[in-house]
């Protein structure tokens, strides 16, 4: 007796929707979320006063002299702060999908490198000691960029070889450089004359955007802005480096002049952003993560979507941070740790999951 075989059904054919129906939906998501970080707030501002309270700021337009104070918390604090959150967010989403094709390592965020543990040096020295007093507000953030790209120097000496930069130098220098410059750092705050200087310095360390103002944004701004272009001009080239050096080199690409360029490119935007937010963790971990798990593991298709959602993501955070228990605030990076741990080991759970999303 003849059976016929049994027809093969789609229900175990994953299929991902299309790049333009994902940034379809992000887009506006991030521009509510963006209106909805400025309104909300320890003081919140009811949302059509906040849209006219920006209107009239951007287009000079005229308020009621009682409503200063209104106005005043919307663009003179909230509004800078959510913007920056937003460039932080997908500058840190962005610069995470360079660093696991960098390193060839799934668990690699834009922080693998010391790059944030040098800053972190900056930032003591000028808790503790003072040191360039004489910029005021923007004392810490150029102290920590400074500190940030000479850390950067430091591991790309200490890493290269003559046959240039290799994934697991890299990691390997970057995680023993970063572990003497968190001791140098120790160093500073155990010796500081002032009591408060360690819980500033880690409050720092853990991500803050309270010292957010308009000056934070043109240059972390630009750096995101400038990488992303770079990135997308080179995502075919970084979906041959995801195959390995040999692969890459039968391909005509020059895997070693790629890596130390991702190299100076992530050292330059992780610099600029640690250095007016601090090290908001587990945000460049796990967003490019979600982003192949959505689209795929081609990069193009991932740097076009992770920076509408890291912005969403930590324009999000930083709401929580300031809200959970105002009039204190939470580090971010309690708050992305809270939400980004749960969110990878589910990941990780997942069957069939493996490093591109598959």
């Amino acid at each position: 007796m003849l059976r016929s075989r049994p027809r093969p059904t789609s229900t175990g054919v994953r299929t991902r929707p299309g790049l333009t129906p994902v940034v379809s939906t992000l887009i506006p998501v991030l521009l509510l979320s963006l209106l909805l970080g400025i309104a909300l707030g320890p003081t919140a501002v009811p949302l059509e006063d906040t849209v006219r309270y920006l209107w009239a700021a951007l287009t000079g337009g005229t308020i009621d002299s009682g409503e200063v104070a209104e106005y005043s918390i919307v663009w003179q604090v909230r509004a800078p702060r959510v913007l920056l959150a937003a460039v932080v967010g997908a500058g840190l989403s962005v610069i995470g999908v360079a660093v696991q094709a960098l390193v060839r390592n799934p668990l690699a965020d834009p922080f693998i490198l010391g790059i944030s543990s040098g800053a972190s040096v900056g930032a003591s020295a000028v808790s503790a000691l003072g040191l360039f007093v004489g910029l005021g507000v923007y004392a810490l953030s150029t102290a920590s960029f400074l500190t940030a790209l000479g850390a950067s120097v430091l591991v790309y000496l200490a890493a290269r070889t003559a046959a240039g930069l290799t994934p697991l130098r890299l990691v390997l220098v970057g995680v023993a450089l970063a572990y003497a410059f968190q001791a140098m750092m120790s160093v500073i705050v155990f010796f500081a004359p002032r009591g408060e200087t360690a819980r500033s310095v880690l409050f720092w360390l853990m991500g803050s955007l309270g010292g957010a103002t308009w000056g934070s944004l043109p240059l972390a701004t630009l750096s995101v802005v400038v990488a992303l272009i770079a990135l997308q001009r080179s995502s075919a080239r970084l979906d041959v480096l995801s195959l390995g050096d040999e692969a890459a080199a039968s391909l005509g690409v020059d895997a070693t002049a790629l890596r130390r360029n991702l190299f100076a490119l992530t050292a330059l935007v992780t610099g600029a952003l640690v250095a007016v937010s601090g090290a908001v963790g587990f945000v460049g971990l796990v967003m490019p993560h979600l982003a192949r798990i959505v689209v795929g593991p081609g990069h193009r298709r991932v740097l076009t979507v992770v920076p509408p959602a890291g912005a969403i993501l930590l324009v999000w955070v930083d709401l929580l941070s300031r809200t959970l228990f105002a009039p204190r605030e939470l580090p971010l990076g309690v708050v992305t740790a809270l939400i980004g741990v749960p969110v990878f080991v589910v990941l990780l759970r997942r069957n069939g999951y493996l490093f591109g999303g598959q």
